[in-house]
């Protein structure tokens, strides 16, 4: 079977975009999952801070 080769053409530029299209969408996840990271350390670094403000007060 032979291609055209304006089908041809056609083929690889849908490779294109499509690649380009799964690139987008691998790195949208990964700001997601940046943000993930971010947002559960700064919620363990608020609780270690709210343990230790409970431990001065109980101090006084």
């Amino acid at each position: 079977m032979n291609i055209s080769p304006a089908t041809s053409l056609y083929l690889h530029q849908e490779l294109v975009h499509e690649r380009i299209r799964t690139l987008h969408r691998e790195a949208e996840e990964e700001r997601i999952a940046s943000r993930v990271r971010s947002v559960r350390k700064a919620r363990r670094q608020a609780e270690r801070a709210a343990a230790r403000l409970s431990s001065a007060l109980a101090r006084i």
